[in-house]
């Protein structure tokens, strides 16, 4: 970090004049001080003259280890030496990981909305005793309500074990999710790992006409399967995503568990409103059957097993990745424990997790038995957070690799900038806040 910062205040204030303001952002965002001065000679010293826009390759071998971060960043003219964007295999790699987390999130959430329509009503009514219901919503057109799907008479402390069964096995499967990858590869990993939920979403009904012990232990390994797909993506990305295009390779592929969630939740609702309950999960689990079939086809676990991928990209990706391999063979687990900047960014996901998954789970049933909407605006009205945060989660991925490569940011910056806006943001903005949600969420907070 400290070679990079350093790199950037000589090239930048020799080029366009932005050393000065460089460095005013990094004394604001902590980055690299006086100990870069060694590295100073070395970086104005390179042989750039004559060839003014040098092979990634050169790039890379000619800065070092942090080089390969802030190369591309001295020379923003010189994107060119970048492979094509348009048909490249690893923006088609980031579009059909894209649509994998769509169809993930789908299938984890379509039983927030389908369990509005799965539990007799009058089991919901007699346990609620805490809050003030809304007056029914009058509809300016009556359309006819599909009301043929079987209901089931759980009361909230079984609709808790069954919402929240999804996350005893998900968590499970998350550390040894990320060994299996680095030694089965991560292609097959999150495609089995999607597969396998999309069959157990098939079997929902079977599992509910057998009992809620049944439908709970199904959830339960739905969860076992998707807990292996995020460690099996950030394994792949290792290999594809080039250090200048990462903050948006990564934000386009996660960006569909947002839309995903965006579009489940209506679209169960719709369902469920003009069909019945059970074609909900039919629908989302052969959905899931389609990806995995297209991912397993079109996919590859790194550049070099690619079998259409070009010359000139296999080249750009590895050369751009060479000098930010670690040598080292065995992992480093004391001081990686022991690394404050580890525990931060811990508790930061932690108390996002906090606040996305108690709203993805429970607000669709509060949006029923308290606000009283039904199933048709339940779906729509518990998807626009989602919205909100898939639009976001696009415009500032585009935003961080321009704020590094344009504005001469530090990495470290523009993490800890984005950090500090979003997670008191969505804090402060989060329904969970209301009174009405948190008196009707209390009783259940011990089993969700």
């Amino acid at each position: 970090m400290a070679r990079m910062e350093s790199a950037r205040a000589t090239v930048g204030g020799a080029g366009r004049g932005r050393g000065l303001g460089g460095a005013r952002w990094r004394g604001l965002c902590g980055a690299a001080g006086p100990q870069a001065s060694p590295s100073r000679s070395r970086v104005s010293a390179s042989p750039l003259r004559g060839d003014m826009r040098p092979s990634a390759s050169r790039l890379a071998a000619s800065y070092g280890e942090d080089g390969a971060d802030s190369t591309p960043l001295l020379l923003g003219a010189r994107r060119a030496d970048a492979a094509p964007v348009c048909c490249s295999a690893r923006y088609n790699l980031a579009i059909l990981s894209f649509f994998g987390f769509f169809v993930l999130y789908a299938l984890r959430v379509n039983l927030s909305v389908a369990l509005v329509e799965m539990v007799d009503s009058n089991t919901t009514a007699a346990d609620n005793r805490t809050s003030k219901e809304c007056a029914e919503h009058s509809d300016l057109v009556k359309v006819p309500h599909n009301q043929t799907g079987k209901r089931y008479p759980w009361d909230a402390e079984t609709q808790g074990w069954i919402l929240g069964a999804f996350f005893y096995g998900y968590i499970i499967t998350q550390i040894p999710g990320g060994y299996f990858a680095s030694k089965i590869g991560g292609k097959l990993l999150l495609g089995y790992g999607i597969l396998a939920t999309s069959l157990f979403t098939l079997l929902t009904p079977i599992a509910a006409d057998l009992g809620a012990v049944m439908l709970i232990m199904l959830r339960a390994l739905e969860g076992l399967g998707e807990g292996v797909t995020f460690p099996a993506m950030h394994t792949m990305w290792s290999s594809w995503a080039p250090p200048l295009e990462r903050s948006k390779l990564l934000s386009i592929s996660y960006a569909g568990a947002q839309l995903g969630t965006v579009v489940s939740l209506p679209l169960s609702g719709i369902i469920c409103y003009y069909m019945n309950w059970t074609y909900v999960f039919y629908f989302f689990g052969i959905l899931g059957i389609l990806w995995f079939i297209l991912w397993t086809w079109k996919v590859s676990d790194t550049p070099e097993t690619h079998k259409t991928i070009s010359s000139y990209e296999k080249e750009y990706i590895t050369s751009s990745l060479k000098s930010q391999l670690s040598s080292r063979k065995s992992v480093p687990w004391i001081p990686i424990l022991k690394s404050l900047p580890l525990w931060a960014i811990v508790m930061a996901h932690f108390s996002y997790n906090w606040t996305f998954y108690t709203l993805l789970t429970l607000l669709p049933t509060y949006m029923k038995e308290i606000l009283r909407f039904n199933v048709q605006e339940n779906g729509f009205l518990s998807a626009l957070p989602y919205f909100g945060s898939w639009l976001c989660m696009i415009l500032s991925g585009q935003a961080a690799d321009s704020l590094r490569a344009k504005w001469n940011f530090s990495t470290l910056c523009v993490r800890r900038t984005f950090t500090l806006i979003g997670t008191p943001g969505s804090c402060w903005a989060s329904p969970t806040r209301s009174p009405p949600f948190q008196v009707w969420l209390g009783p259940s907070l011990p089993r969700v």
